[in-house]
């Protein structure tokens, strides 16, 4: 008997203990490796003989052409391709123009033509089109180099030539694929085996956007010259596979991007372009596209676009989407079958029938304007695509990792159109800011609580501002957006967050109220005991934002933190946010802030335009609801401070 009761307390331990592993959001620290078969005789063997094999091939090319007669969607966004590729027949040619630091504005205009042009040779054999991406490939292949001291640049530009050399399958002059062969190796593959020179190195096992980029590249420009030199392409390939587990992790265990969601559109496209280049060529992606959390992504990116049409914009993210199709999810879409990534509605939206302008990505509404760089080879995904079933968005998600995030929304038929983004983290993540515990709040189509976004690189760096250094008393954190005083969060004794301290997730409910808990603890390191930071939505239009503190001896003031760009007036309850009003006619929204722990303590407002510092981002009305509780005012040293956002249940009626 006492055997079994040994047993049974052995099992609830352990599950006990599995249960808080779950919470805490920690990445296990071992990595999961790639099939890596590589070596000389295993890519000569195993390789593709004929071209196309980037991402086309014969067996791709018959449901391609299929599709392009049958299905409207391809039909549609292909047409849009070509519309893309005509524009370009009218730009100059390109040059080795630097800005600041980075070719990559080049590197990426080049990948973009080629991806335009090299498809549209590929369908229709045009010979204008071949004259051109020939012109292309001799103008960038006459550069002195590729810029290897920002690999990026060098990255995007590989790929553009493999592309270029596959997609008209050898018929650009063979005097042009001698050269755009020897660039490849020479200003492409060959700086990467530059040890002495970190910049052209450290990318390969790093964990971000730059891995994913960069050795996409390389593999693409070794799958191009790999009959001219296998030694060096099986090489590159095998050190690709070798490295991009690095990147591939940070997506888990759930498939939060840490670097926030246009960064998952850019780093998350290169995946995808790898994979359909390694099943292309090779009939196998080496279990790229199945490495844990990477699927799981496509819900992240979903659940990142909220209501009002702007991204959930945490880390160095931009803040709204374009209008055209997300071509990256749509691959997740033909792996899956799943509707739900398949952004059918905006595929078949009309195409402009003027010029697009170069390095614009304005259109109207509902139009498919300047494509992206890589929606070439996006082409042969949407035309892969076969509808399965249709998925939900869950209304509650959290997502673990080095950057969790949870989101609650009120689904797909919210007359509210409710939605909450908060998250853990720190400020050493890859882009990432001093912004634990902080949240974005949409409710009645606004954004009501708001996260300031990022700001152009080169615009800091040419000052010289140390934007890149991630120490405790860097420069990075005096920018508004990137320390903890222009989020929604909690700042003690007026000092910036604990730069390595990460906040997890320590507990998540689901249902109609559905909770998260972060443990903010180690961020506040040395100035607080602990600190608990609950959200929870109260009602469908509603949300309940609870702090639970215990201060120490250096605990001074406490400062509770919101960021908005509406108007706010302090009342004896809290304050009410106002959206501006441009007609007599038109109500008012507003959005109730119910200080419920402290009423004795009025809230203030602090303005943030101008911004504090002169090279900060500039966002029109932007400011800083504060509730400040000083230490005087703590019983026991534990505090709790309950705040209330309460919308309007019918904003057009006033209430």
């Amino acid at each position: 008997m006492k055997k079994i009761e040994i047993f049974l307390i052995t099992i609830i331990s352990l599950i006990i203990i599995s249960c808080k592993n779950d919470l805490t959001d920690k990445n296990d620290n071992s990595s999961y490796k790639l099939n890596n078969p590589f070596t000389g005789d295993f890519l000569l063997k195993n390789l593709r003989k004929e071209q196309p094999r980037l991402v086309l091939n014969s067996e791709i090319d018959k449901v391609l052409r299929e599709k392009l007669i049958s299905d409207p969607v391809v039909k549609n966004f292909y047409s849009a391709i070509k519309l893309n590729a005509m524009s370009v027949l009218d730009e100059p040619y390109l040059k080795r123009e630097k800005i600041g630091k980075r070719l990559l504005h080049i590197s990426r205009e080049m990948l973009y033509r080629i991806n335009m042009l090299g498809m549209v040779y590929y369908i229709e054999k045009d010979s204008k089109i071949l004259d051109r991406i020939n012109n292309e490939v001799l103008a960038v292949c006459s550069f002195s180099d590729w810029n290897p001291s920002h690999y990026l640049d060098v990255g995007e530009m590989t790929m553009a030539l493999a592309f270029a050399l596959d997609w008209t399958a050898g018929d650009l002059p063979e005097s042009t694929i001698d050269k755009a062969i020897k660039a490849i190796i020479d200003k492409g593959i060959m700086p990467s085996y530059e040890t002495d020179k970190r910049s052209n190195i450290w990318w390969i096992d790093g964990n971000n956007n730059w891995n994913q980029v960069c050795n996409g590249g390389m593999i693409a420009g070794s799958i191009a010259i790999a009959e001219v030199n296998p030694e060096l392409a099986s090489k590159t390939i095998k050190r690709s596979l070798d490295g991009l587990p690095h990147a591939l992790d940070e997506y888990r265990p759930d498939g939060v991007y840490p670097e926030g969601s246009t960064y998952w559109g850019y780093g998350t496209a290169f995946s995808v372009v790898t994979n359909a280049m390694l099943e292309s060529a090779f009939g196998t992606d080496f279990g790229l596209g199945d490495y844990p959390g990477f699927k799981d992504s496509a819900y992240f990116r979903l659940l990142m676009n909220a209501p009002s049409g702007w991204y959930y914009n945490y880390a160095d993210c931009g803040d709204k989407r374009i209008s055209n199709p997300d071509v990256t999810l749509a691959w997740f879409a033909s792996k899956s079958g799943d509707e739900l990534f398949f952004e059918r509605e905006r595929f078949l939206n009309p195409t402009h029938s003027y010029k697009i302008q170069k390095n614009t990505m304005q259109t109207a509404a509902k139009e498919i304007g300047r494509l992206r760089r890589l929606n070439g080879a996006g082409l042969v995904w949407v035309a892969q695509y076969e509808k399965q079933k249709e998925s939900e968005l869950p209304s509650s998600w959290k997502g673990g990792g080095t950057n969790p995030i949870a989101v609650f929304t009120g689904g797909s038929d919210d007359p509210y159109s409710y939605y909450l983004g908060c998250k853990g983290g720190s400020g050493t993540v890859n882009h990432g800011n001093m912004d634990a515990g902080s949240f974005i709040f949409e409710i009645n189509g606004e954004r009501w609580v708001t996260d300031p976004g990022n700001q152009a690189y080169h615009d800091l760096e040419k000052t010289g501002f140390d934007l890149w250094n991630k120490a405790q008393d860097s420069q990075r954190w005096t920018l508004l957006n990137k320390g903890n005083f222009g989020h929604s969060t909690i700042t003690i004794n007026n000092q910036l967050h604990k730069v390595d301290g990460k906040a997890t997730i320590v507990d998540f409910k689901h249902g109609e109220k559905p909770e998260v808990t972060f443990d903010l603890t180690p961020v506040f390191e040395g100035v607080l005991k602990s600190s608990k930071r609950k959200f929870t939505k109260e009602s469908p239009t509603s949300l309940l934002i609870d702090d639970l503190i215990k201060i120490n001896e250096s605990t001074e003031t406490i400062t509770w933190q919101l960021i908005t760009t509406f108007d706010i007036e302090v009342t004896d309850k809290g304050a009410t946010i106002s959206k501006p009003e441009y007609s007599s006619i038109t109500p008012q929204k507003k959005l109730f802030v119910e200080n419920i722990s402290h009423p004795d303590i009025s809230m203030k407002v602090i303005s943030l335009d101008p911004p504090p510092l002169e090279l900060d981002r500039r966002i029109e009305g932007l400011k800083r609801l504060e509730l400040n509780i000083p230490t005087a005012q703590i019983n026991a040293g534990e505090l709790e401070i309950k705040v209330r956002l309460r919308g309007q249940k019918n904003w057009r009626a006033g209430y």
